[in-house]
């Protein structure tokens, strides 16, 4: 059996564990189902790594959430239940009609009143709120276009302090991220940005390998020291 069999295996697993361990209400469902009216159809993370998200914003205690890349506003919703009604979520979308309808879905899981939906180019967005002085994020979410990755943790970095987490989605790419030849622009995104995490003495983190619902993928966990 070669690497890509189990994929039925995968998905039995993790809906095992979604129906005992995470709990999906209507607003998240519709939020979920709605994704198929994107402009990415189905690229929202899966049940189980929403939840993870959350847990994580709850676990660091954060109140201030960046994400890039909102589409259906899946995700956004996990982030601003787990920031509580003192936080505050910022989601950079570039497309109106995602924005639109991330914005339903905010409003139907009433979260609305700690999220702001900024729609443009996510480093234009990331940009204004530099130049902005706003105030810094304790938990940034990258998961936009891959081959601006790079991009996005500069920006990132600036919007952050000690202690912050940076998380990075989709970087194992079925393994395609241990091909340096390849011809894929959102691979060199993700190699990029592990270089440059790498290479920085102010980040500790590890990535992890994840199997399922989306297939085979995995995200990177950062923290600023």
């Amino acid at each position: 059996m070669n690497r890509y069999e189990s994929t039925s295996a995968w998905r039995d697993v993790d809906d095992y564990f979604i129906e005992a361990l995470v709990s999906e209400d209507e607003a998240l469902v519709a939020a979920r189902e709605s994704g198929a009216t994107t402009t990415m159809p189905n690229a929202e993370v899966a049940a189980n790594h929403g939840a993870l998200l959350g847990l994580l914003v709850q676990i660091a205690g954060a109140k201030r959430v960046l994400e890039f890349g909102t589409l259906a506003g899946y995700s956004t919703i996990w982030f601003a239940r787990a920031v509580g009604d003192d936080g505050n979520v910022i989601t950079l979308e570039l497309e109106e009609q995602n924005a639109a309808i991330a914005r339903e879905n905010i409003a139907r899981a009433e979260v609305q009143d700690r999220v702001e939906v900024r729609v443009g180019p996510a480093a234009d967005s990331a940009r204004e709120l530099i130049d902005s002085g706003a105030p810094p994020f304790d938990l940034v979410f990258i998961d936009a276009d891959k081959p601006s990755n790079p991009r996005y943790l500069e920006a990132a970095l600036e919007l952050t302090r000690s202690g912050a987490i940076i998380v990075i989605d989709n970087v194992v790419r079925d393994g395609a991220v241990v091909q340096p030849d390849t011809n894929d622009a959102r691979v060199h995104g993700v190699r990029e940005v592990v270089d440059d995490i790498s290479r920085n003495p102010g980040l500790e983190a590890t990535a992890l390998q994840t199997v399922g619902l989306k297939g085979w993928d995995g995200l990177i966990i950062a923290r600023r020291k």
